[in-house]
């Protein structure tokens, strides 16, 4: 999450979102809580940051509404989902096509994040597999794909750490 702070003196700090939506103190507390554990109740909540369940339910509709909350998920053990390969894979891609192509990767079952980057490469996508065939696959997939020039494959030998939540 990129955030920038503004704070000045006697005023109550605010975070600037980068789509220059505002959150308070309150509301980068009820985040922080949910990214330790998105199962918290607003009660829950409420408790550990000092305010009232009823703060936590408001706030919590509002950065909904505004798409600052996204939707809740679980933290997974893929390996014992028996997916034994996690990839970078570095695309380029010609002609301005970016977006569309980020896009149409995004759909593929096997891609957990599709990131735009700078450097020699146009985007780095992250994808998980049960096997070298579905690699296989979907590197096939992404070469046929229009505009796509090159891929680069990195497979990933160990796992350190895979986790976007907050330390408790």
């Amino acid at each position: 999450m990129s955030m920038e702070e503004d704070v000045e003196s006697g005023e109550e700090e605010r975070v600037t979102v980068k789509s220059h939506i505002e959150l308070d103190e309150v509301d980068v507390k009820i985040l922080e809580e949910y990214l330790r554990d998105c199962r918290s109740s607003y009660r829950m909540v409420a408790t550990k940051i000092g305010v009232a369940a009823a703060t936590v339910l408001a706030r919590t509709k509002k950065m909904e509404k505004i798409g600052v909350l996204k939707g809740y998920s679980a933290l997974l053990d893929y390996e014992k989902l028996g997916y034994e390969l996690t990839v970078l894979t570095e695309i380029t891609v010609s002609k301005g096509k970016l977006l569309e192509i980020e896009r149409e990767i995004a759909k593929l079952s096997s891609t957990c994040a599709v990131y735009d980057v700078t450097g020699l490469t146009d985007a780095i996508v992250v994808a998980k597999f049960r096997s070298r065939k579905e690699l296989s696959d979907f590197t096939k997939t992404l070469l046929s794909m229009p505009y796509v020039e090159r891929t680069n494959t990195h497979v990933v030998l160990t796992t350190v750490k895979e986790d976007f939540r907050l330390p408790p």
